[in-house]
């Protein structure tokens, strides 16, 4: 086939455009550091802002930016200047009923219900959303995206990078769970035809 007529195939295939997503950890509370579960209103602690603020994505700039409406994420879009549209499917897994508590507090109060947690975090805590529930608003909007084409950022949480993965690019649930992503990690993925991941870097 000749070299125009496949550039002109693989433009089809994506109805005329490629799309690049940068999805963004924000960057570190005190909750994190700490070890709590989670709660949508933790702020940003004082290395969490000055790295978010110092923080220069590489590339052209992005043609949306969407991020959680979680306030951890909002402050961090905010220090990096970035003028954001609040996207709820990018928000935080729901830790129902341990929300805000800390690891060893909840461990102490239920040891069994914690134990069970960690062997199968995927499952969700008690009243919290479960891993799949998650995966499927994620993949609801990486299929937006995905049919939009251009560069596109989210900036969102380390549980919602990983959903964005499983639901991407088929990484089971228990390794995707493995994964580690720090704070203002970045996950590089690409759509043509299907979802591809180009990268999975620290800050």
């Amino acid at each position: 086939m000749p070299r125009q007529r496949r550039a002109t195939r693989r433009r089809n295939d994506t109805g005329g455009r490629v799309t690049h997503l940068l999805l963004l950890c924000c960057a570190g509370t005190a909750a994190a550091r700490t070890g709590a579960f989670a709660a949508p209103g933790d702020l940003l602690d004082a290395s969490g802002r000055a790295r978010a603020a110092a923080l220069r994505l590489p590339g052209p700039a992005p043609d949306r930016v969407f991020a959680s409406p979680v306030a951890a994420a909002r402050e961090t879009a905010d220090l990096m200047g970035l003028g954001t549209v609040a996207e709820t499917r990018l928000a935080d897994i729901g830790h129902g009923a341990w929300t805000g508590r800390l690891f060893t507090e909840v461990h102490l109060a239920d040891p069994d219900a914690f134990a069970r947690w960690l062997a199968a975090p995927e499952a969700g805590t008690p009243g919290g959303e479960t891993f799949a529930t998650l995966a499927g608003r994620v993949g609801a909007w990486l299929g937006e995206q995905a049919a939009a084409g251009g560069t596109v950022l989210g900036v969102t949480h380390p549980m919602v990078l990983r959903a964005a993965l499983h639901a991407a690019i088929g990484l089971a649930p228990a390794v995707a769970m493995r994964i580690d992503l720090p704070p203002l990690g970045l996950v590089r993925l690409s759509f043509n035809r299907g979802w591809r991941l180009q990268s999975l870097t620290p800050a």
